[in-house]
């Protein structure tokens, strides 16, 4: 893609990946963009750079508006992979430029790089750079997602450069939120936010509506939300921030995510009949067998959802292994304001419904009674029971859901 204005003298300059499919374990069916920006001001000033394999085009981009060698000024808002492994290519065409980076940020660019051959000044929150008829301001967000992390404020156009804060991994023709709705719709967007909130940034929500507070605190006017993947909020970038605070503050449907996994079909037997108690009971019910799907789109369900049972058979007296990998995910992402429970099958012994119990109360999770545990195939008699533990189930939901009414 040629690179695009988004206000004026101000440019996207990165690179779209069509066809990444998996991102540190992430799956990304639709693919992702590698966002920087470029400041055509008095100093010209490049925002962050791209993963290595997008170098060329990135500076090809900048080539098309302006000298590399004219850059000044290089902000790098946060140091993962894919957006500063380039950034070597750039200052070889820009060996003037200055760096601009947090301090946790310089300590892990040194593991990237040889950085004593360039010209790097520390910045914390409140430091300010002058273009020319821009001005910069930073804002360290440490933990959102990296240590490292900050965002960068152009005032005189409320631009926030908001690097992995308010992204999504989705490639698209179009740069902007307005375009992307117009091609595929406004619920589109909204999931791709919740799924790479959900797999990303769960942990931190707390530390989110701080930061949220902090922008708030400062008094900075956003007409424009630009993060460093995905599209770039200019229709509305309130909505993104709404989002945001709602999940950084648990809100979840009043709805039942069924996730599970199955070996010769017992447990998914047990699923079905629980499913129709949580719908029979009035509640929205997602059903989600794990080899059918990928793990980030099960823990996207989890989240949505207020409530969730996880099934596994018992495979040598342990959880079934993708349910063990799922509730691994789950643990480190650290999930809040979620009411859980477990059903499984077993052969001649049991224990993968004890061990997911386990991991509820390691997770600080609220947990109904333990759930229907079954030998082989589920009876007419046993299906009774999974159907009444799903209505159960949902009436302990939607009495536990009402504590985050808003």
């Amino acid at each position: 893609m040629k690179a695009t204005e988004i206000k004026k003298d101000i440019y996207w300059v990165g690179a779209i990946d069509w066809a990444v499919r998996d991102f540190h374990g992430y799956v990304t069916p639709r693919g992702t963009t590698y966002n920087n920006y470029l400041l055509c001001d008095t100093e010209i000033t490049l925002v962050d750079t791209v993963k290595h394999d997008f170098a060329e085009l990135t500076i090809k981009n900048i080539q098309s508006l302006v000298d590399p060698a004219k850059i000044r000024h290089i902000v790098i808002n946060h140091i993962e992979d894919d957006h500063v492994t380039s950034l070597d290519k750039i200052l070889a065409l820009a060996p003037d430029a200055t760096i601009y980076i947090t301090a946790k940020g310089k300590r892990g660019l040194d593991r990237f790089y040889d950085t004593s051959r360039w010209n790097i000044t520390l910045v914390k929150t409140g430091d300010t750079l002058k273009t020319g008829r821009f001005t910069l301001t930073f804002i360290e967000t440490p933990m959102l997602h990296w240590p490292d992390s900050m965002m960068t404020y152009v005032a005189e156009e409320k631009l926030l450069f908001s690097q992995d804060g308010f992204g999504q991994h989705l490639a698209s023709a179009g740069r902007f939120d307005d375009e992307f709705v117009a091609t595929a719709s406004s619920a589109a967007l909204d999931d791709a936010v919740l799924e790479y909130y959900a797999n990303i940034l769960m942990p931190f929500g707390v530390m989110v509506n701080k930061k949220l507070d902090e922008i708030g605190a400062l008094g900075l006017e956003i007409d424009m939300i630009a993060p460093d993947h995905g599209v770039i909020w200019r229709e509305n970038p309130g909505r993104v921030l709404d989002l945001y605070r709602g999940m950084a503050s648990g809100r979840a449907r009043c709805s039942v995510s069924i996730i599970y996994d199955t070996m010769w079909h017992s447990t998914e037997q047990m699923a079905v009949p629980i499913a129709s108690g949580i719908r029979d009971e009035g509640l929205g019910v997602t059903v989600v067998k794990l080899r059918a799907t990928p793990m980030s789109v099960a823990i996207k369900e989890f989240w949505k959802s207020r409530g969730s049972l996880i099934g596994s058979p018992t495979l040598n007296n342990i959880l079934y292994p993708s349910v063990a990998e799922l509730l691994t995910h789950l643990r480190g992402l650290r999930p809040r304001h979620r009411i859980c429970g477990a059903f499984g099958s077993y052969g001649w012994a049991g224990g993968a419904v004890k061990e997911a119990y386990g991991e509820f109360e390691r997770m600080g999770l609220e947990a109904v009674e333990t759930g229907p545990q079954l030998m082989y195939k589920p009876s007419l008699e046993d299906e009774e029971t999974c159907y009444q533990f799903g209505r159960e189930f949902a009436r302990r939901v939607r009495e536990y859901h009402r504590q985050f009414a808003e």
